[in-house]
């Protein structure tokens, strides 16, 4: 017996197929010619997939989602799926020899899984206890790994060699990946994702509008939002940078949940 989440993902394998094939993005003459964009032909028509996928699937169940869930409801899934991050962050934190910050993470798991009921209630930031996003790209930073270049990841979005490479270790502290039966963690990836979509839509409502050229918006975002948080919002200028060639980062796809704190719930 297949579970349900096996033949919805075989349902909507084909129209996924059907996106990649009919996914033609425009290439300007110029592509590939930024240093740290190297593979901007490739990267242009996976963005186009990935917007494609986001526009006729994920986006609408997003809108759904908010316009049926309550505010007070749809807050506290997300603090709780913010909440699974923290042992990440921990564990990331003790990578980069930053024990305060281990230590402000192992509160906030602990205070927010109890007091918070399962991290329903961001009881640890009235406490003092700031959220703290961490991640091994991050943690790769730290160790002086430089960027690499930039890529766009099918249905996860921008990222670049570093940070695509940190997202494999990432993987094994995320609780989720460790629920059975197979389709509950399917459940809980799709129920994490469209949360995260959520979460977006005011964002990606003012990049439709403002940005002329989407690809190279989120890229340049993308750079600058990752190169801020490297130096946890305080970047050096750019003449006292090294060469690894960061420059700052961007918050776009559906990796960036992990960026941003848990909003407050209403009590």
């Amino acid at each position: 017996m297949k579970p349900p989440a096996y033949k919805i993902l075989r349902r909507l394998a084909p129209a996924a197929a059907a996106l990649l094939l009919a996914a033609c993005a425009t290439v300007p003459p110029n592509a590939g010619n930024n240093p740290r964009d190297p593979f901007e032909r490739v990267n242009r028509q996976v963005f186009e997939f990935n917007d494609r996928f986001d526009r006729y699937f994920v986006k609408p169940v997003a809108e759904g989602y908010v316009a049926v869930v309550p505010k007070a409801f749809r807050l506290c899934i997300n603090s709780g799926f913010s909440n699974l991050l923290e042992i990440r962050n921990a564990v990331n934190d003790i990578l980069q020899a930053k024990p305060l910050g281990a230590a402000t993470d192992t509160g906030r798991l602990a205070i927010n899984s109890t007091l918070g009921v399962f991290g329903c209630f961001d009881v640890a930031k009235r406490m003092g206890l700031e959220y703290r996003g961490e991640d091994f790209g991050l943690t790769l930073a730290r160790w002086g790994v430089g960027t690499g270049p930039y890529v766009v990841l099918p249905v996860l979005g921008p990222s670049d060699a570093r940070d695509a490479i940190g997202l494999v270790p990432d993987t094994f502290l995320n609780p989720i990946n460790y629920v059975t039966p197979m389709h509950d963690r399917y459940i809980l990836i799709g129920a994490n994702l469209i949360d995260t979509r959520a979460e977006l839509l005011d964002a990606t409502r003012l990049i439709e509008q403002a940005a002329l050229d989407r690809y190279q918006f989120t890229r340049d975002a993308y750079f600058q939002r990752r190169r801020s948080r490297q130096y946890e919002g305080n970047p050096p200028p750019p003449s006292e940078e090294d060469d690894s060639g960061e420059t700052g980062p961007a918050p776009s796809g559906t990796r960036e949940k992990a960026d941003q704190p848990p909003p407050e719930n209403p009590r």
